[in-house]
């Protein structure tokens, strides 16, 4: 029997291709300062999860051979049966009624949490808590934990996110049904999620299972196209009642055209992960955007520099050889070559030579760069660029003051 679920191995590897295309753009086109604020924004997870760890280590019950010695048993044992080593630290504690296990992971040590309730509930059905041992397993024998902050960017978009995190549990049923060796015992722990602690005994598989013909309508297409969980009915009907597996519908159509417009909005965290996506997004306009059109703006720059300076090298020869300051129309005009579109206007200053450049293009429009001559000892004129309204950051290494050259010249 095959482990994985049939769709996971294709939703992962359009997760690691669209994700990887992701990281690449987010630090190439943020010149990669945005692994400064993702690095930011790792530290703050990592105090928020350690909070959960920390409850855990000073709360809940350390699962070991003298601590609850069957389930530690149970634990070792499917940890040797799916090859994973060191065995992951694993806790019981109350969680309120909820009926659940989990596994996490904190710093690259992985974590197994069974919640007292389901434990209490399945306590006559060893092989039921088996399935939820298994199950949590799976996610750390497969990887989820350690891929997921890499996927997390294909994890947001709609239908795709919600895909693979629905096919990463129907793998993890089935690891939990290989751990737990029975079926109808899987399918009751899954029931127990719906009937609670005691009537999970009288619920029929056959009977549950069928639920899942009912799954193929508009309203519970979509709202399983948006959630990170398949419904139970179907997860039972997988694992203990192939005959009813095979009678499940087909998703509504109208379903999936509504269901692209939804960021993964489902169980697990969906909230949080939006959070975290309007934060992204805030980044790359802080930051992306705005570095982007300085570079637009710098690249405009250089053109007008480059023709300041053949017109400068024009003027210059006409000054040295007439030893008289040339008009806007004269000859050393013409010597500079065609005016860019960027320029709006050249003028020359009748007392010192001083060349202004308007330029015209946005975001700099109506400012102006400076061509200021000085003639040397030996009478040869030389000229320095420079602008009085535009940034530093802005212009050309040739044209900022020396103080933001960095050579301190």
């Amino acid at each position: 029997m095959s482990l994985v679920y049939k769709n996971e191995p294709r939703l992962f590897a359009l997760s690691l291709v669209l994700s990887s295309i992701f990281w690449i753009v987010l630090v190439l086109g943020t010149l990669g300062i945005a692994l400064i604020y993702m690095l930011g924004l790792f530290i703050l997870y990592l105090f928020a999860h350690s909070a959960f760890i920390s409850r855990l280590r000073g709360s809940a019950v350390r699962i070991s051979p003298e601590q609850f010695p069957d389930l530690n048993a149970q634990i070792s044992k499917y940890c040797g049966k799916l090859g994973i080593s060191p065995q992951p630290e694993a806790y019981l504690m109350h969680a309120g009624g909820s009926f659940n296990a989990l596994a996490t992971r904190f710093l690259g040590d992985n974590f197994i949490v069974l919640y007292s309730d389901i434990v209490d509930a399945l306590e006559d059905n060893p092989d039921a808590i088996a399935f939820y041992v298994g199950h949590e397993l799976g996610h750390i024998h497969r990887k989820h934990l350690q891929w997921g902050p890499f996927l997390w960017p294909s994890g947001m978009l709609p239908l795709l996110g919600a895909a693979y995190s629905r096919a990463r549990e129907y793998t993890c049923d089935l690891y939990g049904l290989h751990c737990s060796g029975n079926a109808n015992a899987a399918a009751q722990g899954l029931i127990a999620l719906s009937a609670g602690h005691r009537r999970w005994r009288m619920a029929g598989i056959r009977q549950y299972a069928e639920q899942a013909s009912e799954t193929g309508g508009f309203w519970m297409s979509f709202h399983e196209l948006i959630s990170d969980y398949p419904w139970l009915t179907k997860r039972v009907a997988r694992i203990a009642a192939p005959h009813a597996a095979g009678g499940i519908p087909g998703r509504n159509a109208l379903a999936w055209l509504f269901a692209l417009f939804v960021p993964r909005l489902g169980i697990g965290g969906g909230i949080a992960s939006v959070m975290i996506f309007v934060a992204i997004l805030g980044i790359l306009a802080a930051i992306a955007i705005p570095q982007y059109q300085d570079y637009v703006t710098r690249v405009k720059l250089l053109e007008v520099v480059a023709y300041g300076e053949n017109l400068a090298h024009s003027v210059g020869e006409h000054i040295e050889k007439t030893n008289r300051i040339p008009d806007k129309t004269g000859e050393a005009m013409a010597g500079a070559g065609s005016r860019p579109a960027t320029i709006s206007d050249v003028s020359i200053a009748d007392d010192n030579a001083v060349i202004r450049i308007v330029i015209s293009a946005p975001p700099v429009r109506g400012k102006s760069i400076l061509f200021i001559p000085s003639r040397g000892p030996d009478r040869r004129i030389t000229w320095r660029c420079a602008s009085e309204d535009i940034a530093a950051r802005l212009l050309p290494p040739r044209c900022r003051p020396p103080a933001e050259t960095g050579d301190g010249r």
